[in-house]
């Protein structure tokens, strides 16, 4: 097992955090219905055709002390003393035009039955993919930024090129060629996403969204980036057992007002639901 995937790893013992009062912390009417609402990872499997969940219990108390150490420590590199603490890692972030974010706790069991925990944020932190002590992308970062990178800078160029010219054929046709060069690099990102199961099968998004590709729509942004697909597809790779898995909202309420500071949500349907399915397809059997 590489350094990341053992620092992503924690041992449940010492995660054990003495509670700290705040205003900030959810109230015990939000955390007590919170626990009552259907909070639980499941998902459709389109290879099975059945749905498979995992229960919040006991990783939703585990996201309880996570919360009280994210207001403690007011940033994400936890292990970090002070002095090394990096300021793109402040939780100030999440409060700020960018908002908040999903984070999630998985409970496993590791092959020689050791209990472990791994904790997972949605997308980038502050542009960030990987992050110590966090499980990171799904996919390898270095093909990432070997496909993602110098087409990107391109694309923004031809962005800014757009802007300093006059409305005309000439505008339209580098809008056209933009466009284009946008959807082939999104393209290429989703074929680098592999998603594991605990049969030993993987399927890519196109395969897995095959219906919605079938009516013409594309797949949805940030599909396979949410805590749930991060934290099944490192179990799968290191040879885990989930027990349980949990995710709540920390930070400024988002845009379309859904997700609110410190509360539980469950896997979301347009993105998590097909991944979380399959993913969980052989767990048990």
């Amino acid at each position: 097992m590489n350094s990341s995937a053992k620092q992503a790893m924690i041992k449940v013992k010492s995660t054990k955090t003495k509670l700290i009062p705040s205003k900030l912390i959810p109230s015990p009417q939000d955390s007590a219905s919170a626990g009552k609402s259907n909070i639980r990872c499941s998902g459709f499997c389109p290879r099975c055709n059945e749905q498979h969940s995992l229960p919040a219990e006991p990783a939703r108390q585990s996201c309880l002390e996570l919360m009280t150490r994210l207001e403690y420590r007011q940033r994400i590199d936890l292990d970090s003393t002070p002095d090394r603490a990096e300021p793109c890692f402040s939780t100030k972030y999440l409060f700020g035009p960018a908002r908040g974010k999903m984070f999630g706790i998985l409970i496993a069991d590791t092959p020689d039955n050791k209990r472990v925990e791994l904790r997972a944020f949605s997308g980038q932190y502050n542009g960030v993919w990987q992050v110590a002590g966090w499980v990171g992308p799904v996919f390898d970062l270095t093909t990432f930024h070997k496909i993602h990178d110098h087409r990107e800078r391109k694309i923004k160029t031809a962005g800014k090129q757009i802007d300093a010219l006059e409305k005309g054929a000439q505008q339209q046709k580098l809008i056209a060629k933009r466009k284009k060069m946008s959807q082939q690099l999104m393209r290429d990102i989703h074929d680098m996403y592999r998603i594991k199961n605990f049969q030993g099968e993987s399927a890519g998004l196109q395969q897995l969204f095959q219906q919605i590709s079938l009516t013409g729509r594309g797949i949805p942004t940030g599909t396979g980036d949410c805590c749930a697909p991060k934290l099944l597809q490192h179990a799968v790779q290191h040879n885990l057992t989930p027990l349980s898995l949990a995710e709540f909202y920390w930070g400024r309420t988002n845009a379309s007002a859904t997700r609110r500071h410190g509360c539980f949500y469950p896997s979301c349907e347009a993105k998590c639901s097909l991944l979380v399915g399959f993913m969980l397809c052989g767990l048990g059997d």
